[in-house]
Parts: C-alpha cells; structure tokens; sequence
C-alpha cells in the first residue's frame, strides 16, 4: 500500500512538473487565439454567398399593384360615338381611374457565365480570407518565440545569481570565522556580506520578471506555464520556404484570374424566358374594356434576347486593371522572398557568430573559475584582500552570464530561421 501511496506521489510530481516544450506553447497559443473562429465565419458565409447566387437560376418572381388616375384616356371619336348612340348603344370609352395586380416571372436560361463566375470569385475571396488568416495565426509564433526565449534567459540567469549567492554565502561563513580568529576584518565580512544582500536584491527583481512573463506566456497560451524545457540546437535548411503568405500571393493572383473570366462573361448576350399576368382594369383588350369597364386577367409569355453591348466601352480598361492587381501580387511575393532572404542570410550568421562564442564562453569560464578558486584560497592565507575575491567572483559570474546570453540567442536565431522558412 505504501508503495502504491509513493508511485502515486511521483507521479503527480512528474505531472506537476512537466517542461513545456516550445512547440506545445505555439501550437496552444495557435487554439486559444481568437482569430482561430474566423476558419468557421469565413466557410459559413462563403457557403451562404454560393448558395445564393445559385438561387439566381430560380425563376425571378416580383408581385405589384397600382391604382392610377390619368387626365386623359383612349376614347371612341365622336362620329363613331354618335353612331353608336343612334343604334341605342352607350359607348363609354376608358374609365381616368385604372387599377392593376399582376405577377412578372423571368427564368434564365443563359447567362453567359456570369452566375458560374461569380461563384468562382466568391469561393476564391473565402480561400483568400482562410490564407491570410493562415498568416495571422503564423505570425502567433514569432509572438511566442520572444516571449520563451526571454523566460529561457531569465531563468538561466535566476540560476546564476543563485549560484553567486551560495559562493558569497560560503565566503561569507569563512570570513566570519576568520573575523572570530582575528585573521580577517570585520569590515571584508561586512563587503562580502552586502554583496550577497545585493545579490539577493536582484534575485527577488529577476523573479519578478520571471512570474510576470510566466504570466504573460500563459494567457497567450491559454495553459499555466511553469517550466519551460530548453529546446535543442535546432537544423534549418535554407533552400525552401513554405511560409503561408506564398499561399496567399497564390490566392490573390487566382482571384484575378476569376474576376478575368466574370469579366468575359459580362461581354456574353442573356437568353431567358419571361410571363407576365395581371388582373385589373384597362386590360389588353382596350375596345372591349371600352365598352365594358370590367377587370380581366391578362397575360403574355415570350423568350428574350438581351445583350449590354455597354460592357465593351470598359472592358479593356478593366482587363488592364485586373492586369497591376496581377502585377501587384506578382510584386508583393518578389518583395517578401527578397526579405526572407535577407532574414536567412542574417539568422544564418548570427547563429555561426553565436556558436563562435559559444564555445569560446566554455574555455573563458573555466579561466575564470580556476582564478576565483585561487583567490579564494589567497584570501584564507591573507595574500589578497576580500576586493580582489569579489572581482574575482563577479568575472566568472559576468563569463557565465555571458555564455547564457549567446546560448539563447543562438537558440532564438536557430528557431527564428525556422520561423522565416516555416519548418
């Protein structure tokens, strides 16, 4: 039972402990991010726009009444009037106040390809929404990458200062003893002593930063980040580059294409059928409505032609313009490339420049080690004074300090190049 009480424990401890990797914070921070609902808006409302335009093959209904009065209408002449007046007939002619309902019904059945391209652009338009979305959640890692690297640095440096604090410490103990054997002076006690004081000062500011960028990482992230883990040396290879803004230069240029085939299809005639029927007053019998003053139901069908041949005094215009957008994204991809590049060239040599320094840390280090040592040991033999312990203790802490800097940095800029290429 205890042992199942103790794996238990670990276990938890393991859980409670687990590093987040930097990818794991990319990939929450890409979940948790806002802009990540705007993948079902933008399929919802392409989906809604193509249904639309579809119904635009339904035949088109529209429904109106009016009730006119005119000063002036249709009337029998005066000869025929008297005519008929003689043979007892009542020639009223048409009534000032006319009334109409009617229903007008038009089915297309040709268009030339204008619904067809329409919905062509409208899908294109949702594509290129969904890859500049693509590129606002992408931009989502760089945000991360300063963030971690930054944490990555502050704790490297919370662990060097606590390193300083137990050298000073040690230091601190000796020196007391030696004040108690009257081998040393209380004042080198009270130097080392307030170097430590010190130390711890600037412990508690780092700590500070650590729990606000902590805090910081998390809402992003939208986890609790308590341990980062150290990402390894990270290969790039410089020779491709899938960055999602390519796609939507992609995107741009194939809804120009789209629009150049709707702007074809405006040059094309329209074939449709048509009817039309109303019940009202007068109707298309005018004699008999003459005669009568009754409502009749009226109607005509038919098949129509129609052709805008306006369309041609812009078409070359238009073309031309959908031509610079054309050229623009043309342009706006030749820009990017150019500055990705630029951006490997320069990750490139910082990340050689860093491993340079990298390895020349390791070996100025173990200099400044082996000196603070020696000092130390002066200092129980009364050789130095405690200033020159304290120097000694500050080069190699400066040393290491320095070997955490470029170690990060040329972390950064391993994965700030993978940033650049999206690998």
């Amino acid at each position: 039972m205890g042992k199942r009480i103790l794996t238990f424990i670990i276990i938890i401890l393991a859980v409670s402990a687990h590093a987040q990797t930097l990818e794991e914070c990319q990939q929450a921070a890409e979940k948790n991010y806002p802009v990540i609902k705007r993948y079902d808006l933008i399929g919802r409302t392409t989906e809604l726009t193509v249904s639309n335009l579809q119904k635009e093959w339904l035949p088109q209904i529209t429904a109106s009444a009016q009730a006119t009065y005119q000063n002036a209408v249709a009337a029998w002449p005066e000869s025929i009037k008297s005519v008929y007046q003689r043979m007892g007939l009542d020639m009223k002619g048409l009534k000032k106040d006319q009334y109409k309902v009617g229903i007008d019904v038009q089915q297309t059945l040709y268009d030339g390809g204008v619904i067809s391209s329409q919905k062509r652009i409208a899908r294109q338009e949702g594509k290129l929404q969904e890859v500049q979305n693509d590129v606002n959640q992408y931009q989502l890692r760089q945000r991360v990458n300063e963030m971690y690297f930054s944490l990555l640095l502050l704790n490297e440096q919370i662990r060097l200062n606590d390193d300083v604090k137990a050298l000073l410490l040690s230091s601190e103990k000796k020196l007391a003893a030696m004040v108690k054997g009257g081998t040393a002076a209380t004042s080198d006690y009270e130097n080392v002593m307030a170097e430590r004081l010190a130390a711890e000062q600037q412990n508690s500011s780092l700590k500070a930063q650590q729990q606000m960028l902590q805090r910081l990482l998390s809402v992003f992230c939208g986890m609790e980040v308590n341990h980062l883990q150290k990402p390894k040396p990270a290969e790039v290879s410089t020779t491709t580059n899938n960055r999602p803004e390519l796609s939507m230069f992609d995107s741009q240029i194939k809804l120009v294409e789209a629009k150049e085939k709707a702007l074809n299809a405006r040059l094309m005639p329209k074939l449709g059928l048509f009817a039309q029927g109303y019940y009202g007053y007068p109707g298309y019998n005018i004699f008999e409505d003459m005669m009568d003053r009754k409502w009749t139901l009226n109607g005509i069908v038919g098949i129509k032609m129609s052709w805008d041949l306006s369309a041609f005094y812009t078409h070359k215009n238009d073309r031309e313009r959908l031509n610079m957008e054309r050229k623009m994204a043309e342009n706006a991809r030749e820009v990017f490339l150019f500055n990705s590049r630029l951006d490997e060239i320069q990750h490139t040599e910082d990340i050689d420049r860093y491993q340079k320094m990298v390895q020349a840390d390791e070996e100025i280090i173990t200099l400044r080690t082996n000196v603070r040592k020696a000092a130390e040991s002066k200092l129980a033999h009364g050789i130095i004074d405690v200033n020159s312990l304290l120097r000694e203790i500050n080069n190699e802490n400066a040393a290491k300090a320095q070997q955490a800097i470029h170690e990060i940095d040329m972390l950064k800029e391993m994965y700030n190049l993978k940033y650049t290429n999206n690998e």
